[in-house]
């Protein structure tokens, strides 16, 4: 399908990575991992042709359709979600076009007996089969399928897309991409923006898939349930086998061991020939044997240990002034966008340094809540922050809250102080941005790049409670451990909003669970939250969720066929219409002439005979477009 060939990137005269190769196969789900910045996104852009190589050579196979998911998207304004959705079938809605324009001219004109005319009926044949042959029957129903999988409700699906948060928009980008025919899916952290109902769904979605898919993605068992290889690239060079992450990790690092082990006795070896050839140097007799020796040395290829690039970032919160002892106090507050209830009568109460996690469901109030209590939103009720309340806050759309058009130093040092300005680059330097990196464009910084620089604006301002909306996306593992290990050393107050169990595991002392416009309080932390529910996981907590969605599969499935079905007759309305209107007008014109000239129009041969069959035909068709009606609004 695809082949990779000594391809070289390099930015600013260091190498992302040097002469890397490897082939892409039908069937190949492929877990494309490493450190934030060691070039995964980019290598996914020069796949797509999106970035001009360096050197090396990037082989397609003729007819192979890539589709890229970005992480950075834009929609023209003013479509519904499902209009959106839609733009997957291009070729289909430009036949739907023409069907439209044909049935129009079809039901207009009277020239019945013209050879434009009988073109139109073979170009509406055509026209018809090509459309159903690429699906246009079913798309529609395909399309709310793929929607409601990825977590969007039927009630969504008229909204504007640009009513919806960054994280839906990329869900309908995600929509569009498993519409289309692809034949190589390249994903770029497909996974931030999906809760874990909307996870479960796409991993048997791509387990289904016969095509190629190179995913890029720091969530541990999302790779695992899902990839069959993983290619890792650390220090400009890729380490590829064909094994999901978890496994791949045992395998290298039993390579690893392997290179050590025969380094050390290649070591043994070579020192002894280096003290035979001391030996034997210095004898006239056995210079001869030296000499062989040193050959012998020079052609030994040496065994080299792969390198781990081991560096992270540094990070610790420091706490600002001590609060007062209730640092949240809520009572009675609801939020409603429009029509949608998402808190209804929430009370809750925060006090100082404690450790809370907010879970559940996307769509179910977490991160609402937590911009209501950094302020960002209105709503009804009480809310009041408490004595010498600090806020910190790390938003999950970061992305937005950072200006594109500015350097990495020029965003740190616009944030901050006159007693701060001079520490900046210290701090962009524990946050891996170091040297000539500090001058880069935030636009052109991946996902967890940007993470890290968001981490570091934070530190530029005094916060004695800190609130943090899915803090992990984007960060590979090792970044995530630095910033579990800070959230632990934080003596502030926490409040996090996540759904990575491992993150939050031993991190917090309470948990509130938001379902149905309320929440629910667990005095402990995930694990106690876990077991309280029953359940080992946070998929588990979302596949109880599941069954509903599955009992009431075989009726979307009848859906469906009725989707198809009624576009079908439709357009067996419409040919049938046509045709009525063609055959009245012929009577119509006979009877006329009747009136006319009646014994000249019966001495036409056969006649009555024509003029009856012409009658029987239009009621006959009269009678198909009843059957047909009645059909039509029974499916309608």
């Amino acid at each position: 399908m695809l082949n990779v060939h000594n391809l070289s990137v390099s930015f600013g005269g260091e190498y992302l990575f040097e002469e890397i190769s490897f082939r892409l196969n039908g069937g190949n789900r492929v877990g494309l991992v490493g450190k934030n910045g060691a070039g995964k996104s980019t290598l996914l852009k020069m796949l797509n042709k999106d970035m001009a190589l360096d050197t090396g050579v990037i082989a397609i196979e003729k007819d192979i359709k890539i589709g890229f998911l970005r992480q950075d998207i834009d929609f023209v304004q003013g479509r519904t979600v499902l209009e959106e959705a839609y733009q997957a079938f291009e070729e289909i809605k430009t036949l739907e076009l023409k069907l439209d324009e044909i049935n129009r001219q079809l039901a207009e004109r009277t020239d019945y007996e013209t050879d434009s005319y009988s073109q139109l009926i073979i170009d509406l044949n055509d026209v018809s089969h090509h459309y159903e042959i690429l699906g246009g029957y079913n798309y529609q129903g395909e399309t709310e399928k793929i929607l409601q999988g990825l977590g969007f409700r039927r009630e969504d699906f008229e909204k504007k897309t640009e009513t919806f948060s960054g994280g839906w928009r990329m869900r309908i980008e995600l929509a569009k991409l498993l519409l289309q025919s692809n034949d190589v899916l390249l994903l770029d952290e497909p996974t931030n923006h999906l809760d874990i109902e909307s996870i479960i769904w796409f991993e048997q979605f791509l387990n289904n898939y016969s095509g190629a898919v190179v995913i890029v993605s720091h969530d541990k068992m999302f790779l695992d349930n899902v990839t069959n290889r993983t290619i890792e690239i650390s220090l400009g060079r890729i380490y590829d086998y064909n094994k999901p992450y978890t496994q791949y990790l045992v395998l290298r690092n039993e390579i690893k061991q392997q290179q050590v082990n025969a380094q050390k006795n290649q070591e043994k070896e070579i020192q002894q020939a280096e003290r035979l050839i001391e030996k034997f140097r210095a004898k006239s007799t056995k210079a001869s044997m030296a000499q062989s020796l040193i050959k012998k040395l020079d052609k030994i290829e040496r065994i080299e240990v792969d390198e781990d690039d081991n560096s992270v970032m540094s990070l610790r919160f420091p706490i600002s002034v001590t609060p007062g002892r209730v640092v949240v106090e809520i009572e009675g507050l609801s939020k409603a966008y429009g029509s949608n209830q998402v808190l209804n009568d929430i009370n809750l109460l925060i006090e100082r340094d404690s450790k809370t996690a907010f879970v559940g469901q996307n769509g179910q109030g977490k991160s609402t809540l937590a911009k209501i209590i950094v302020g960002e939103l209105k709503h009804e009720g009480h809310l009041k922050l408490g004595h010498n309340v600090q806020i910190g806050y790390f938003a999950q759309n970061q992305a937005e809250y950072l200006d594109g058009d500015k350097t990495i130093l020029d965003t740190m040092i616009d944030a901050a102080n006159e007693k701060n300005r001079s520490k900046v680059r210290d701090i962009l330097g524990s946050f891996l941005f170091r040297g000539d990196e500090v001058e880069k464009y935030v636009k052109v910084l991946s996902g967890g790049e940007r993470n890290r620089l968001a981490l570091a604006k934070m530190l530029l301002q005094p916060f004695n409670v800190l609130v943090m909306d899915e803090p992990t996306n984007h960060l590979d593992i090792k970044s995530k451990n630095v910033l579990k290990q800070a959230c632990l050393n934080f003596e502030g107050t926490l409040i996090l909003v996540s759904h990575d169990r491992d993150f939050l595991q031993g991190l917090t002392n309470k948990v509130y669970e938001f379902k149905d416009q309320r929440i629910k309080e667990y005095l402990g932390d995930v694990e106690y939250y876990l077991e309280k529910r029953k359940v080992e996981n946070f998929r588990e907590v979302e596949k109880k969720q599941a069954v509903v969605v599955d009992n009431v599969k075989p009726k979307e499935a009848n859906s469906f066929q009725d989707q198809k079905k009624l576009k079908g007759l439709k357009n067996q309305l419409s040919s049938i219409e046509s045709k009525i209107g063609s055959l009245e007008k012929e009577i119509k014109e006979i009877d006329h002439n009747l009136l006319v000239d009646y014994d000249k129009t019966i001495a036409k041969a056969n006649f009555f005979d024509g003029y009856q069959a012409k009658k029987k035909k239009l009621e006959k068709l009269m009678g198909d477009w009843e059957v047909l009606t009645l059909d039509i609004e029974a499916l309608d």
